[in-house]
């Protein structure tokens, strides 16, 4: 045997070298060691997400596809929002100065056509389809019955004012007062002008109630000289009167109706065939319907438009009416929308 073999014992166990243990400064350093940083452009994955697998695919595409849609809708809203007010300038620019006029003519005729229409069916409902004709021979007695009084007062002698003079001016006197907002309904709630008080004057005693007078400027005031003229005739002959006006265009009815009705404290009642104003847009109809009120025993006060070019003769028959005259600058701003 050789000295080595007989140098190591039999139970002898080898040397074992020592493990090395991390120490603490070492793993400090790696948990504190900086995330690489983001690049810009790139979409990063969701926190805790592992990268690669199918489901962090799936999501990154679909984030993509609604920051697309994203900004697409934005472009199409910031769009819209420029032609919206594009147009709105170009609306502003267009109306300017013409919506005032036509917003009046579109109420004036809406309430031209609301009345015609009531007044339509009240008119249909009262007529009677079939009139059975009844003959009947008048005896002696029913004649001498029927005689008019030479001492009453005809509706058709009416034009005549003379004596009811003091009653005229004193009425005249008292519409250039204050006005009278609460005032019932048929006497005049506006104040008068001394020359539209002065031409009522005239018309009522120099000329019998029977003719033209000058226009005042304005539909409005038209109306008016109109309201006080239908106030004094109202005292005069109660319920025994209807107003008729003549105005060619829906508008103007509108305007006329206006007007009577804020100086008179009327309500949409007052006018209709059955009432006391009646609006027509033709000679012919007024005509008729004042020959039906003369054939009962009362008395039809003709109101003519200034805006009116002729006026027909059979309208200068009866015994009270109003035309008014125009001047060459009256009604010039209707021309021309017209």
């Amino acid at each position: 045997m050789s000295d080595d073999a007989i140098a190591t014992p039999p139970d002898a166990t080898p040397a074992l070298e020592p493990v090395t243990e991390p120490t603490p400064e070492r793993d400090t350093d790696r948990a504190t060691a900086p995330a690489p940083a983001p690049q810009p452009g790139v979409e990063q994955p969701p926190a805790g997400a592992t990268a690669g697998g199918p489901q962090e695919q799936l999501l990154e595409l679909a984030l993509g596809e609604l920051q697309t849609r994203r900004g697409a809708l934005l472009r199409e809203i910031s769009e819209l929002e420029g032609r919206r007010e594009q147009l709105q300038r170009e609306l502003g620019s267009s109306f300017f100065g013409q919506s005032d006029a036509i917003a009046r003519r579109l109420k004036g005729f809406q309430d031209y056509l609301v009345g015609a229409l009531q007044d339509l069916a009240s008119a249909a409902e009262q007529m009677e389809l079939v009139v059975q004709p009844l003959v009947v021979q008048p005896s002696p007695l029913d004649q001498a019955a029927a005689a008019p009084d030479p001492n009453q007062a005809a509706p058709a002698a009416a034009g005549l004012f003379s004596q009811d003079e003091a009653l005229i001016q004193d009425r005249l006197a008292a519409f250039q007062g204050p006005p009278d907002f609460y005032a019932d309904p048929w006497k005049l709630r506006r104040s008068l002008e001394p020359s539209a008080a002065a031409l009522l004057d005239g018309w009522f005693l120099a000329q019998g109630g029977r003719g033209a007078q000058p226009s005042t400027g304005s539909r409005n005031r038209n109306a008016l000289v109109a309201a006080a003229a239908i106030a004094i005739l109202g005292e005069l002959y109660g319920k025994r009167f209807q107003t008729l006006v003549l105005a060619g265009r829906p508008e103007r009815l509108g305007e006329w109706r206006r007007g009577l009705q804020d100086c008179l404290g009327l309500s949409r009642e007052d006018f209709g065939p059955n009432s006391g104003i009646v609006l027509f847009e033709r000679a012919d109809a007024l005509i008729e319907r004042a020959d039906r009120l003369e054939e009962r025993g009362e008395l039809p006060f003709i109101v003519v438009d200034a805006a009116e070019q002729v006026v027909d003769v059979a309208v200068l028959q009866f015994p009270v009416w109003l035309a008014f005259a125009p001047g060459p600058d009256d009604f010039a701003l209707e021309d021309d929308l017209l």
